[in-house]
Order: structure tokens, then sequence, then C-alpha cells
């Protein structure tokens, strides 16, 4: 019987050449070779405003806030890949969860769109603390802030420009490994949560 399950990879960056753009890429590559229905999704292709409640009431939701949240409503599990950007999150990671966080149908309660599905988070950094301090605040704008439940092990990858080798995979083989059991927590867990 085939695993229907769906997984959304996001990368938190726009960058061409982003390290988390990369860890997406290989995370959605990962659970595809064990199974999984997966998506990379990169925030550049859905470019949106800064979030304003004035622009908002004036213009209504941007058409790439409704995309994005429609790729979440079709995926179960959603993985991020973040940049850390000054020991936070970067700006078009928020600005994405914002706008998204706003987008609702008549009827729809509040933030149901971040509360019925499962998150895992992951970072891929030039430092040596491999963007680890951002996930920080990445866990507590998706707990506290949207109501998710968000997976309590995470990756990070220090000193990532040289992390990867040429097929895209992790030189580290133990932290393939640990990457590759959070993909399957992941799977497991929203599998878990559909009923």
């Amino acid at each position: 019987m085939p695993h229907t399950t769906k997984l959304l990879f996001i990368a938190g960056s726009a960058r061409e050449a982003s390290l988390n753009k990369r860890l997406a890429r290989l995370g959605a590559d990962v659970a595809k070779a064990n199974g999984l229905a997966a998506t990379f999704a990169d925030l550049g292709d859905y470019p949106l405003p800064i979030y304003d409640g004035d622009f908002e009431a004036k213009s209504g939701m941007p058409d790439n806030a409704k995309k994005l949240k429609a790729l979440l409503l079709v995926h179960h599990g959603v993985f991020i890949a973040a940049p850390e950007y000054n020991a936070s999150l970067a700006p078009l990671l928020k600005n994405a969860l914002d706008w998204v966080s706003r987008t609702r149908d008549e009827g729809e309660p509040p933030l149901h769109i971040y509360k019925s599905r499962v998150f895992a988070i992951g970072s891929a950094s030039p430092g040596a603390f491999g963007g680890m301090r951002g996930l920080i605040a990445l866990r507590q704008t998706l707990e506290m802030g949207l109501g998710a439940l968000v997976l309590p092990d995470q990756i990070v990858v220090p000193r990532a420009a040289d992390a990867f080798d040429d097929q895209g995979h992790l030189k580290d083989k133990g932290l393939m490994e640990m990457y590759k059991g959070l993909i399957q927590r992941l799977a497991h867990a929203a599998t878990v949560l559909r009923g």
C-alpha cells in the first residue's frame, strides 16, 4: 500500500546559492527515495509585500499568500530549512509565515493551517553553530505564535559551505543519518496526526 502522507520541504531563503535550499532539496530527495510523497518549495517563487494590516484592508490577501496556504493544505508534514539572520529567523520566512496566518476561509478557525500540520525544522549555516540560534526564534514563532506542533529534534549543519558533496548529500554520514531519521519521524507524526 503506498504511503499517502505528503511532506513539504520549504527553503526559507530566496538566494540562488542558499545553503538552506540545498538542505531542503536534499530532504525532499531523501523522502522520495524512501517512498514518501515530497515537494520542494522555494519562498523566492512566492514574493510577498511586507505584512501591513492597512495593505491587507485596502488590497486584500496577496495571491502568493493564498498559493502558499494552498501548498500547505495538500501536505501533512512540513520541514523548514531556515537561515539564521542575526541570531533570529530571516525576514523573508517570518513574512511568509505571517501572511499565511492571515489567510483564512470563511468559518475557518484562526491558525488552523498551522495547527493541523506537523513541522520539523533545520538550518545550514557557514558558521560553527549551524544556524541553531535562528531555530530558537523559528520554534518560538511556530509553537507560541502560530500554535503549530513542532518535533523536538532538529537538524543543524555547521560550516555548511563545505558540508555537501557533489551529489548534494551531507558528507558527514552521522549527520546524514540524523536527517534521514528526522524525516522519517516527521512522516510518522504527520500520519498519526491525520488519524
